[in-house]
């Protein structure tokens, strides 16, 4: 069982915060760094603590609400390598607090190059380490304080295990040739934009395909919106406050009243009958307003689902098909993954709209346009241009048969 080097303690004052910057920059070698949130209990995604160790000095458990920013953590580590375990998900909080990497080791990411079976941080340090780190605590409150000691150890684990597992993971990828790989794939992950706010987020309310009509779409739609501004003010998870299950039921019920909805039973959550003149104000908005919403929204840029490719584009679903099947062989000679060896939507989007040449150039410069890494279109271009022309020619000998 793993335990930590020293008992663990939160850093909630200025003069602690410094003394531990100065070990860490006087420590060497990569940085390991990991944030805890409060997904499913608090609105924000902020970080509510940030954990960061450096061999030659102590594991640092930093509590971002108290201490008044990070600038001098950042000059400390800023230039060093940080290694992070699927570091897309703590990227965006640490960067809120101006903690942001300049290379980056991704061990969630190196291990599915690698080809570990499981790459969850728990399996990785098993794998690599044969030790047994517990995870029972990933999906706590950690806007909780005082943070229980049980929780600290945890947190500390996260990071003191890190830099050995980013070592052993970056021996098996050197050794299998993929390290080039990963190092691009580290850089993409760094380099990759914010994503661009929904124009309807609202639209992404879980069951929202059984509502019917644009006016019961009109009520889940202010529903989300009375939901979500009470939920920011709150800085409360939205389903916390009304599940969207309720959202749903309420918008597909269509209540004329206010006591019609608090008898509606399928209308719960811990303040459906405490806020309910927020939510029959919401629903009165939706059954009365002239603003109704699309029942279909399709982004311009969006391709259909590939289950309608053989009605829609037969030629392209052929392609598709013959592409995927070919890179999953190659997938497994590689030993890594097949969405790691090319991102499903770049595939999609090179057989619905191939280059006018099938040659592994033309399928190289395609797949260039939309986004792929070297490594990637080296180990791919040739494989998908062969299975498009393959694919192709089985049309033209099907319609010569026919003739």
């Amino acid at each position: 069982m793993a335990r930590p080097a020293e008992p663990p303690r939160v850093i909630e004052s200025r003069d602690d915060y410094l003394r531990a910057v100065e070990s860490l920059a006087a420590g060497e070698g990569p940085v390991a760094v990991d944030a805890e949130r409060a997904s499913g209990f608090r609105y924000s995604q902020r970080a509510y603590l940030i954990q960061v160790y450096r061999r030659g000095s102590r594991t640092a458990l930093f509590d971002p609400i108290a201490l008044d920013g990070f600038g001098e953590l950042q000059e400390a580590i800023g230039g060093a390598e940080w290694v992070l375990h699927a570091a897309s998900q703590d990227l965006p909080c640490l960067r809120e607090v101006g903690l942001e990497p300049a290379t980056l080791f991704d061990t969630e990411l190196g291990a599915r190059l690698a080809g570990l079976p499981r790459v969850g941080l728990a399996a990785v340090v098993e794998e690599t380490l044969g030790l047994h780190l517990k995870k029972e605590h990933s999906a706590a409150d950690w806007s909780t304080r005082p943070l229980p000691e049980s929780w600290l150890t945890y947190a500390a684990l996260d990071v003191e295990l890190l830099v050995d597992v980013r070592d052993r993971i970056h021996a098996r990828l050197s050794s299998a040739g993929k390290l080039v790989a990963a190092e691009q794939e580290f850089a993409a992950v760094l380099a990759k934009p914010s994503p661009e706010p929904r124009a309807e987020p609202w639209r992404r309310l879980s069951g929202l395909h059984s509502v019917r009509g644009q006016r019961s779409l009109a009520v889940a739609r202010e529903l989300w919106l009375a939901r979500d501004a009470a939920a920011q003010a709150s800085d409360v998870a939205p389903g916390r406050l009304i599940p969207d299950a309720s959202i749903v039921a309420a918008a597909r019920a269509m209540p004329e009243s206010k006591r019609e909805l608090a008898s509606l039973s399928s209308f719960h959550g811990r303040a459906s009958r405490s806020q309910l003149d927020r939510w029959w104000a919401a629903i009165e908005v939706g059954r009365t307003t002239d603003d109704l919403p699309a029942l279909r929204v399709r982004e311009e840029a969006t391709l259909p689902p590939p289950r309608s490719w053989s009605d829609r584009n037969p030629e392209a679903d052929r392609r598709l098909r013959a592409a995927r099947e070919a890179l999953s062989v190659l997938a497994d000679e590689l030993e890594i993954p097949l969405e790691n060896l090319l991102t499903p939507e770049i595939l999609r989007r090179v057989a619905w709209t191939p280059p006018e040449s099938l040659t592994a150039d033309a399928i190289a410069q395609a797949l260039v346009g939309w986004g792929a890494r070297p490594w990637q279109i080296d180990a791919t271009a040739l494989t998908i241009a062969s299975a498009f022309v393959d694919a192709d020619q089985a049309v033209d000998g099907d319609v010569a048969s026919d003739s």
